[in-house]
């Protein structure tokens, strides 16, 4: 058991909580709770650590208890004093559990040959982890299959975004585009159409038609879409919205636009 604030392997799980660059060039990101770890690949996992205190059949873990057993016993752990344990841990309310887990890459051209009419995100400059982490979730309940970023966009393997991932971020496709319109010319020359949620959008969102090949634009949290990108789409739309709001979280407004491009597909 590891006792020690000082251990060498308490001492990276808390730098590769903290630094983007260790996480990149380790190739690993940092996966905390007991949904991330059940929900990780079994071939991503490199190291598991469990607090000697972990409330494995807790009223809440009941349910899940074998399956946790089941897989601790299959892929090895460490077992981590409590104290030591909280050191580690980037939550206020540590659920006793967390993982070291291997990055996965995507190219465009993945993702654009993924199926059929696909339907993809593209996000420029944002950069809240909470939002970031929402649109994956969003992401995958709606279908998409894929999500585009500027480089500049936040990290998807920060802490705080893929705790909000909920999961997703095993599962969804998602590409760091060095020249964002270089990436959507490419998705263009598919044959996806591109949207723009706008505040010029002059269309009703839901009046448009995304069957076909689709990408939605979502601008920075604060300042929207650039001139320079927006102008890349297709069509500019707008959701109706009432009262004295103007704009909507980039969260909510990427999900309303995807869920309505699912809706249409369902039918």
């Amino acid at each position: 058991m590891i006792t020690s604030m000082t251990n060498q392997k308490v001492k990276r799980i808390v730098q590769l909580n903290k630094k983007a660059a260790l996480r990149n060039k380790e190739d690993v990101f940092v996966a905390e709770g007991v949904k991330m770890f059940l929900e990780a690949p079994k071939e991503d996992l490199e190291e598991i650590y469990v607090a000697e205190n972990f409330p494995l059949f807790s009223e809440r873990q009941e349910d899940r208890g074998a399956a946790i057993i089941q897989k601790l016993e299959a892929c090895g752990y460490e077992t981590v004093a409590e104290e030591v344990f909280g050191k580690m841990s980037d939550t206020q309310s540590p659920q006793g559990i967390l993982c070291v887990v291997r990055q996965r890459h995507y190219s465009l051209e993945d993702m654009l040959g993924r199926k059929e009419n696909p339907l993809f995100i593209v996000l420029e400059n944002l950069q809240d982890p909470g939002n970031l982490g929402t649109i994956f979730r969003s992401g995958e309940a709606a279908g998409v299959c894929g999500v585009v970023m500027s480089k500049d966009t936040a990290d998807v393997y920060n802490p705080k975004v893929i705790r909000a991932t909920m999961g997703s971020v095993y599962r969804m496709p998602f590409h760091y585009a060095e020249d964002l319109e270089e990436a959507i010319g490419k998705m263009k020359k598919a044959g996806t159409e591109v949207f723009a949620a706008h505040l010029r959008g002059e269309k009703n969102y839901g009046k448009c038609d995304y069957r076909k090949a689709s990408a939605f634009l979502i601008g920075n949290e604060g300042n929207g879409l650039t001139e320079r990108t927006a102008a890349l789409a297709d069509t500019y739309v707008k959701i109706p919205m009432e009262g004295k709001v103007e704009s909507l979280n980039a969260a909510v407004a990427a999900a309303v636009l995807i869920f309505e491009a699912a809706r249409q597909r369902r039918e």
